[in-house]
């Protein structure tokens, strides 16, 4: 007789596999990137078309121009910068024509100018423009980076395999020392099994029983009471079943404070079991070793596969500065999966920021829709973690003035990281002066915008409905500390809009900490100009925005 159908069930386990299941329950907090990190990237205008030249020429540009003085200080080199192939020793290494001096190198030329350098990867088997990736080489290649002293790392997408969601069947276990003889054994039958969890009668292997319903987060087997004379690294050799011929993923967790991971492959079947093995810690005394596979959905898989890189970037840092009595050099670590597994539900126990967007294009309808996708996540973001919208266009493309000063007003309010994408050695006159008059350098150079933006509340504005009057104008609020709020007014429509704002209703709302007074201090970002009122008066052209700090 079929088993009954269960509508319901269907409905749930559908629901599990759109949705992250993972409990999210610390931050990162690796004590870098407390405010929204600002910078330069390659990709944005160069693309493939970068050497280690061009890098040191943007980072004498970045000095001598005063950028870094206004707070950009890291220059990342995106895709394109490695070699085809990995070394004998199965480390990235760079391009040996375009990056000749190698990445260590070139990360001392930029340290010597003040500056900081970033490198770029991607969370699949190969980058977006297929060099060599990082999925499967988290651990050395964290070693890499932190032997380089790179300090922001970019981890992409592209390539991505996801974790899979069935887990193998589980024959028995034994565990020894290595190179030496095994001092327990246990076949199925012995574990303690949790939720679907089962055993299944299987002939001609030893014990007669494979653990299986380990998928998805459904079941768990736990072998308790392994005894090891003393604390150290034991060999743990697992039996599996060869099921169906597809990948497989488990995790073995030791004494609840341990994990391991094992990445099964498709297995052939000529034989019906196989044997993987693990190095893992035990304690002196009792030991439990449980097996289970947590992944449901593709968003716990990205959770799992970007937390992992974060781990082991924290883990390389901390152990490289204690080998060599250094200083620890800490890695903002920056979370490019494009918003795919919605990474804001997620991100801040994975890194320090989170693409929100697919890439940003240098027109106006590309910045208007990330901006419309990320100001709706402003209550994922906080002091060390970040809704990154993507890097800054500004100076790129045939944008307006007024739409480069919008771009460059909205990722402020938004406390977006500014990671400017143009051709910052323009800036540098042929007399070698800084080009002050530069519209462009006047907006990126903005102490007012930078101040909101690097603001220490780490607070991002929110859109508030209803307070400009007028359709097609955004009123975005943002808290300031020393009892400051900043007020954007974004002219989203193709025409000048004139609007008129009550700050009494500013200073109603409930994350607004600011004094009721009968005249308010409004200061104009964009002209420096003060005046005492409690009405703000705007006249914004079209894609245009104006920003004030009100006191």
């Amino acid at each position: 007789m079929s088993p009954k159908y269960c509508p319901i069930c269907v409905i749930k386990k559908f629901v599990r596999s759109h949705r992250l299941n993972q409990p999210v329950t610390e931050k990162y907090n690796n004590g870098v990137a407390l405010t929204p990190p600002m910078g330069w990237s390659s990709w944005n205008l160069f693309k493939y078309k970068i050497n280690e030249d061009l890098i040191k020429e943007i980072a004498v540009a970045m000095k001598d121009s005063g950028l870094a003085e206004a707070g950009y200080r890291y220059v990342n080199i995106d895709d394109c910068w490695q070699n085809s192939s990995r070394d004998e020793n199965g480390k990235l290494q760079a391009d040996f024509i375009t990056f000749p001096s190698g990445i260590k190198k070139l990360n001392e030329y930029v340290n010597s100018l003040g500056l900081k350098l970033g490198i770029y990867s991607s969370n699949g088997t190969h980058t977006c423009e297929d060099y060599p990736a990082s999925l499967g080489n988290e651990k050395i290649d964290a070693d890499t980076f932190a032997e380089w002293g790179v300090e922001y790392f970019k981890y992409d997408f592209c390539h991505n395999v996801p974790v899979p969601t069935t887990a193998p069947y589980i024959g028995k276990i034994s565990i020894g020392e290595k190179y030496g003889k095994e001092f327990y054994e246990a076949v199925a039958e012995k574990a303690s099994l949790g939720g679907k969890a089962k055993l299944v009668s299987k002939k001609n292997i030893e014990g007669g029983y494979y653990i299986t319903g380990l998928d998805a987060n459904e079941g768990s087997a736990e072998f308790s009471k392994i005894f090891a004379e003393k604390a150290g690294k034991y060999v743990l050799t697992l039996t599996v079943g060869k099921a169906k011929k597809e990948r497989r993923f488990l995790v073995v967790s030791v004494n609840s404070d341990k994990e391991y991971y094992l990445d099964v492959p498709s297995l052939n079947h000529y034989s019906p079991e196989h044997r993987f093995q693990l190095e893992v810690d035990l304690q002196a005394g009792e030991n439990t070793i449980k097996f289970y596979n947590p992944i449901v959905s593709k968003q716990d898989s990205a959770f799992f596969q970007y937390k992992l890189m974060g781990n082991e970037l924290k883990r390389a840092t901390r152990e490289y500065a204690e080998k060599n009595g250094t200083e620890e050099k800490k890695i903002v670590f920056s979370i490019c999966e494009w918003g795919r597994n919605q990474p804001w539900k997620w991100g801040a126990e994975a890194g320090n920021l989170w693409r929100t967007t697919p890439d940003i294009m240098p027109t106006w309808p590309s910045i208007f829709a990330l901006y419309k996708l990320t100001i709706r996540l402003g209550k994922y973001a906080s002091v060390g973690a970040w809704n990154d919208p993507d890097m800054l266009e500004v100076g790129n493309g045939e944008l307006t003035y007024e739409e480069n000063r919008s771009h460059f007003s909205l990722w402020c309010m938004m406390c977006a990281p500014l990671i400017l994408g143009n051709d910052i050695r323009k800036f540098i006159k042929s007399d070698g002066t800084v080009d002050t008059d530069s519209k462009i350098y006047r907006i990126l150079t903005n102490k007012n915008l930078i101040s909101i933006n690097q603001d220490i509340l780490g607070i991002p504005c929110k859109k508030i409905k209803g307070l400009s009057g007028k359709c097609g104008v955004d009123v975005l609020v943002k808290p300031l500390d020393k009892k400051r709020v900043a007020v954007c007014v974004f002219n989203t429509t193709s025409g000048a809009k004139k609007v008129k704002i009550d700050i009494n209703k500013i200073t109603s709302l409930a994350d607004v900490n600011v004094d009721k007074k009968d005249k308010y201090t409004i200061f104009n970002c964009w002209t420096d100009e003060t005046c005492q009122d409690n009405k703000i008066m705007s006249e914004t052209q079209k894609h245009g925005c104006d920003v004030y700090i009100i006191s």
